[in-house]
Formats: structure tokens, C-alpha cells, sequence
């Protein structure tokens, strides 16, 4: 099982890199989490899930160790494979999707990242009692993320989508207050 690598970065893609590792070419499936940080020609280290299919190896990448945990939590759910879990990833971020399973809250995850409401109660009720066993620990949730929910509900009931105000929310930084968040959105939005 290949499990991390560290070589230099030959080409990326919209959802994969190509890492090269001692002269060899690593085609490496991964998030825009991920991707963000990859230019080519830069060293990088990743750790990775290889997924052994009948008729492919396919090798997934991750800038931080608990991203790899979630991921492999995430394959333990019935019907969900190796693009499925990459494609939850993609939508959510870690600790997103920690909180929402850690709080029971299938709504909140749904709200904060995009997934299906189906998808993310299939989360929660799937991974609620293996989240507390694995290094995420016992509850992470980010005030921050909870006024996030109150900025985005703030948005689409001043008539945005709801898919705006979380991708115009998700880009705001260094903002505590949900009033401000919801100001700064607004000016965004307007853009």
C-alpha cells in the first residue's frame, strides 16, 4: 500500500497532479484543497489511499493526515467509493464535516458544503459513532462555521441562492461576527 509520497510536482490538473518520485510519475487524485498549493516544479508531500480496482490502481492525495482519516471513514459508508468520498471532500472541508457529524446535524453539513441533504444524513448517522474513536476526538465545532450558518441563512433569505451565499461565505477570512460576514458578503455579492 502506497501511503505517502514527497517528490516534485510535474503537472496539475483540475483534480489530480502528476508527482514525480525518484523518475517516477504518481498520477494523484486529490481536493482543491490540495491543488490550491501544488504548482509544478515545487516539492510537496502527500499522504495517500491506493484504491486496488479489478482493472485500475488509483492513487488519492492529501495535504493533512486527518483529510486521509476522513477519507477511509468515508469509504466505510455503504455505497460510497474512492470518486464518491474524493467528491464529498471537494465539496467540504474536514473539519466541516466533522462538525456536522459530531452535532448530529445532517441540515448544518448539507447548509455548509453543498452535499445533498440524503448524502449528508448518510454521513452522520453512518460515521456519528466512529468519529469519537478515531484522532478527531470528541466535539471541534468552529464558532466561526456556526456564524457562517447564520450569514448564509441571512443571504438567501435577502433572496440569494443558497449555493452563492455559501461559496461567497467560504471565501471570507479573519471575520468573527456574523453581522460582518454578512456585510462583507453583501459587498461581494454586488460586485
Amino acid at each position: 500500500m502506497i501511503s505517502y509520497l514527497e517528490g516534485k510536482i510535474i503537472e496539475t490538473n483540475l483534480d489530480s497532479i502528476i508527482l514525480s518520485v525518484n523518475g517516477v510519475g504518481y498520477l494523484i487524485h486529490s481536493t482543491p484543497d490540495l491543488l490550491q498549493i501544488a504548482e509544478a516544479g515545487n516539492e510537496i508531500s502527500i499522504w495517500t489511499y491506493l484504491a486496488v480496482r479489478e482493472n485500475a490502481l488509483d492513487l488519492y492525495g492529501f495535504k493533512e493526515k486527518k483529510d486521509l482519516s476522513l477519507f477511509k471513514l468515508l469509504l466505510t459508508i455503504s455505497g460510497v467509493g474512492p470518486k464518491s468520498a474524493i467528491s464529498i471532500l471537494s465539496n467540504a472541508t474536514a473539519e466541516t464535516l466533522i462538525s456536522g457529524i459530531q452535532s448530529n446535524d445532517p441540515a448544518y453539513l448539507s447548509k455548509m458544503s453543498g452535499i445533498g441533504k440524503k448524502t449528508a444524513e448518510k454521513i452522520v448517522v453512518s460515521l456519528k459513532d466512529k468519529l469519537g474513536t478515531t484522532e478527531f476526538g470528541e466535539n471541534n465545532t468552529n464558532n466561526s462555521e456556526n456564524h457562517n450558518v447564520v450569514a448564509i441563512d441571512a443571504l438567501v433569505s435577502l433572496g440569494y441562492s443558497e449555493r452563492d451565499a455559501r461559496e461567497t461565505v467560504s471565501k471570507i477570512k479573519g471575520l468573527e461576527n456574523p453581522e460582518d460576514i454578512i456585510k462583507k458578503a453583501l459587498k461581494d455579492l454586488s460586485n
